[in-house]
């Protein structure tokens, strides 16, 4: 898979100590992206699935892991096997990404929905730059929404958290 990046210990992409890898590749192009380097499919560096799973179960302090970007959701059959070793683990899974659970929800894609079979919270939708704010905990701009992922696969539509 190709990411942007990664980092052991973040305190900023949900709750707790959290690995979080940043996903190269980008269909969304929002302007004002915190990461815009991460827009170009091309750009990052190539990296197997199972040298993240490693690199994420190494660190005992470890509470979730987090996918970031990037758009997750374009490389979902890596993302959904490294979500599932998570799970497996015990560890939670965030997920941002520039669609909506709505969007996301409807796509046809087998590794789309195993994907989002794993995640316990996305953080959905474009940033919006004239929405942007820094009083949100966890999202960019104001249209983003955390959502229950578990709950929302249950009740076929998006279940938003406060």
């Amino acid at each position: 898979m190709r990411i942007a990046g990664k980092i052991q210990d973040s305190i900023v992409d949900g709750p707790g100590l959290r690995f979080t890898i940043f996903t190269q590749g980008c269909p969304h192009r929002c302007p004002g992206c915190h990461n815009p380097d991460t827009h170009d499919f091309q750009g990052g560096t190539e990296v197997s699935a199972q040298e993240l799973i490693k690199t994420m179960l190494s660190n005992p302090l470890t509470d979730g892991v987090t996918f970031s970007g990037g758009e997750p959701f374009s490389q979902p059959e890596e993302c959904a096997e490294i979500a599932q070793a998570a799970k497996e683990a015990g560890l939670n899974v965030w997920a941002y990404s520039g669609w909506t659970f709505e969007e996301l929800f409807a796509m046809e894609e087998p590794a789309v929905r195993r994907f989002l079979e794993c995640v316990d919270v996305l953080v959905d939708g474009p940033f919006l730059l004239e929405e942007r704010s820094l009083n949100i905990k966890w999202r960019g701009s104001r249209n983003q929404r955390l959502i229950d992922v578990p709950k929302s696969l249950e009740k076929g539509q998006a279940v938003v958290l406060n």
